[in-house]
């Protein structure tokens, strides 16, 4: 069996070994650099973005601390550049330094770098900026070959408190904060080991989100465009292994470069959030809890500009969402529908086709809300999706993932234990029950 790491990688061994040398060669600077005519901007990762929560690191945010992240690629280029999100923050941030490189695999550390792989960021030609209260910051272009299928290794520098962050959680990536209790430590962004601090208590401990950056494009002189795949938990891959990218938008992604066409392969951008609802907040009641959680993010409704058409090359969507409606909030099924149908008309508006996925099941969920009404609701929902024209394609997850003994549980062989998300199994299940001629 692979490991988790040789599970990320889906370009050839030569292109890996171009890759983790030295040769991240050219630098950053003017947004002409290396750029030629005939190359395009894509996406090649992304995140859902959320208000910070109402305790722990993301309301705390950072003082003269490092955060190191891990992200993987779905496409590769020529160049590359980095965005950063202070959507939801309530002041102004400052990045006082910014580096990318490579992991170094050969260490048991995940966020250990591969010694003269280190390359700075700008942003306009400086290396420090800021990011305004409501706003997006993109980086100036790094000319650096980057592969489908790898890792990069973003580390910011905060020199002053941030105030609480722009984030998003349970990412199944870990991120690295240098510093305990929200200080310490300083400009660790050039670090190769990234243990810091061993001896004198310093807090070096993963946490699972990502915090401020929100994107990475490629530049690629067959650029595919990207496809979003705007969902929630199930997307996020909660209860995939950690740090293998086996969530079913990756392995999707794999399968896109297994079978390219006419050598242009659209970026896979994943921006689900666990709990998100269509027509409900994250604050709002929860099963009649009047305490919601601000990092389930806004509706779906709410966040469609932000999260997906702000995207780089959106020309596809994977809509995937509805069954945190039913099975948190109880909610009819003609609003869910409803909800479906607005998203729907205000992405074609923008010239994006949508592709929509049924509900898949989740009797006896470890999380409660089920019951013979709200199944109701969602086989309502379901037929909807199987017979509407209000969208380009169906992918019928409910049909893929369903027990045949018991079509309102999900397969055992695709469960990862609490009897609504998938194992890694059941997300690539999911990832091969897309018909690839509809995101193309």
């Amino acid at each position: 069996m692979n490991t988790p790491r040789k599970l990320r990688i889906i370009v050839s061994a030569a292109a890996l070994a171009v890759a983790a040398s030295t040769v991240l060669s050219a630098s950053s600077g003017s947004a002409s650099n290396g750029i030629e005519k005939h190359q395009e901007w894509a996406g090649t990762w992304t995140t859902g973005n959320t208000p910070a929560s109402t305790a722990g690191s993301s309301q705390l945010g950072f003082t003269n601390q490092s955060v190191r992240s891990i992200i993987h690629t779905t496409v590769g280029g020529e160049a590359a550049r980095f965005r950063f999100s202070n959507s939801y923050g309530t002041k102004h941030l400052s990045i006082g330094h910014a580096t990318v490189a490579l992991p170094d695999t050969s260490t048991p550390k995940p966020d250990d770098i591969i010694p003269g792989s280190i390359r700075e960021l700008t942003f306009g030609g400086k290396t420090s900026a800021t990011v305004y209260k409501g706003a997006e910051l993109f980086s100036d272009p790094v000319t650096m070959p980057v592969a489908a299928g790898q890792d990069l290794v973003i580390t910011v520098f905060y020199p002053v408190a941030t105030g609480a962050t722009t984030f998003h959680f349970t990412s199944r990536q870990l991120t690295f904060v240098y510093g305990r209790n929200g200080a310490g430590f300083g400009d660790r962004t050039s670090d190769v080991s990234g243990t810091v601090g061993e001896g004198t208590g310093a807090d070096s401990t993963p946490r699972e989100n990502f915090y401020h950056i929100s994107g990475v494009d490629v530049l690629r002189s067959k650029a595919g465009g990207s496809v979003v795949i705007f969902g929630d938990s199930i997307a996020n891959g909660v209860n995939s292994t950690m740090g293998a990218a086996l969530r079913w938008p990756d392995r999707l992604a794999v399968r896109m470069h297994e079978t390219p066409r006419n050598g242009r392969i659209p970026g896979v951008l994943n921006v689900g959030i666990s709990g998100n609802r269509v027509t409900h907040d994250g604050t709002d009641p929860i099963n009649g809890s009047p305490a919601g959680f601000a990092e389930i993010g806004n509706s779906a409704l709410a966040r469609l500009r932000y999260d997906v058409l702000s995207q780089t090359g959106v020309c596809k969507v994977v809509l995937h969402l509805g069954i945190n409606d039913i099975w948190m909030s109880g909610e009819s099924a003609e609003v869910i529908i409803d909800g479906l149908k607005q998203i729907g008309v205000q992405l074609r508006q923008h010239n994006i086709q949508v592709v929509i996925g049924t509900l898949m099941p989740y009797k006896e969920h470890k999380g409660g809300g089920w019951s013979t009404e709200r199944e109701a609701t969602r086989q309502a929902v379901n037929e909807f999706i199987r017979t509407s024209q209000d969208f380009d394609g169906l992918v019928d997850f409910d049909k893929v993932m369903r027990d045949p003994a018991d079509p309102e549980k999900l397969n055992p062989a695709f469960d990862s234990g609490d009897h609504i998300h998938p194992n890694d199994a059941g997300y690539q299940a999911m990832a091969d029950a897309v018909n690839l001629n509809l995101l193309r």
